[in-house]
């Protein structure tokens, strides 16, 4: 087996790369962006490489991942599946294989408390690959920090060549991070990306959609040729602002952007259906009444009177977005607006409701891949002609 060591050059997807006692850490946020934050959840969130992948060429038939995963467990709640490593050779999905091993990060959401239990490095295996020279992706798991230790293989590794594919930058919650998909490639942006022919760099953060100006800038530096950002369901999460801060929050958010991506497409998706929230404010809070069935569930905390002082619901955010990018698609027209309804709405919501109140599970996350590549990529959609 050849040993090839693991550097940026074979990684897409990542914006940063930390070097560890074990080996490399892939981030979406660069260094000086997570100096910004003190939030723990979000330093989680975009340490998990959500569309983070090894890019290769190569003629090896057996490939070995030597990886050192840190997965999260819930005090009380049932066990999170591992993470799972799609492997795909020359674009077709070839082949699943979990690392084992591992860290476990043990959350307790009733008190806060985190305490982390090392395991041991892990292996994923991929045998039996077609002979002959081919392009290798390996996607990494979206739900678990990934150290990447080792990289081995029967035959020699070189850069795979550039695909020539436009670059879509996508920033959004835990919907577009992954929640419940079923694998890295089946998260709804990942299948639209491959549906749209494009090379995904995924800044979906798990609760860490809040038009955080870092975030912003990290988008503004980063190069892309197509650009979304999907705001509005962490914002009532959290409860984090009022509607007096939401629209400049926005607007400056837009504005940092477009100092780097003067007049690239940019796509403004406001919240999917989420029954809970249409029209009650936040905070949400786990409801820990089903855990002993193995369920966990959320609810709203909000009332509805509070809209009147200004606390925001989900129907206030697509009203309030949809009139934002009006008032400044006139003088850019590149600026666009997508209901998020469109990807998952009330009849979607019928028919595959939401498990957890909050987020879709894996057939609902292929559903709004295929949406967004038909409204966004296809015919007349904003991306079509980028």
């Amino acid at each position: 087996m050849h040993a090839t060591p693991i550097t940026a050059a074979l990684l897409r997807g990542a914006l940063d790369i930390e070097h560890t006692a074990h080996g490399l850490r892939p981030h979406r946020l660069p260094a000086w962006a997570r100096a910004q934050c003190a939030d723990g959840q979000l330093a989680m969130a975009e340490a998990q490489p959500s569309g983070v992948r090894l890019v290769f060429r190569t003629r090896a038939t057996t490939i070995e991942v030597d990886a050192l995963r840190t997965r999260t467990s819930y005090v009380g709640a049932p066990p999170r599946p591992d993470g799972v490593y799609d492997l795909l050779v020359d674009g077709r999905l070839a082949g699943q294989a979990n690392a084992g091993g591992g860290n476990v990060l043990v959350v307790d959401m009733t008190t806060g408390s985190m305490e982390t239990r090392p395991g041991p490095v892990g292996t994923v295996r991929f045998a039996g690959l077609p002979e002959g020279a081919k392009d290798i992706e390996i996607w990494l798991p979206y739900n678990e920090t990934t150290e990447l230790v080792a990289l081995r293989t029967d035959a020699a590794v070189e850069p795979a060549p550039d695909s020539g594919r436009k670059v879509w930058l996508h920033h959004g919650s835990s919907i577009s991070h992954g929640s419940d998909a079923a694998s890295p490639t089946s998260t709804w942006p990942a299948h639209a990306a491959s549906l749209g022919g494009v090379d995904l760099i995924n800044l979906g953060l798990g609760g860490g959609a809040l038009l955080d100006p870092f975030t912003a800038r990290t988008m503004r530096d980063t190069p892309a040729d197509l650009i979304s950002v999907k705001i509005g369901i962490n914002l009532v999460n959290a409860d984090l602002m009022r509607l007096r801060a939401f629209a400049p929050a926005v607007h400056g958010f837009l504005d940092t952007i477009r100092e780097g991506h003067p007049t690239t497409p940019l796509l403004v998706v406001s919240p999917v259906l989420c029954p809970i929230h249409e029209d009650t404010p936040g905070p949400s809070a786990p409801d820990f009444s089903n855990l002993a069935e193995g369920r966990l569930r959320f609810a709203a905390m909000g009332d509805p009177a509070e809209r009147a002082a200004g606390k925001l619901t989900l129907d206030i955010i697509r009203d309030e977005l949809s009139r934002l990018v009006t008032q400044r698609s006139a003088g850019d027209p590149n600026l666009h607006y997508l209901d998020g309804r469109s990807l998952y709405g009330e009849q979607d919501f019928a028919e595959l409701p939401l498990p957890d109140q909050l987020h879709p599970d894996a057939a609902t996350h292929l559903r709004m891949g295929e949406r967004f590549a038909g409204l966004a990529f296809d015919g007349d959609g904003p991306f079509a002609a980028a």
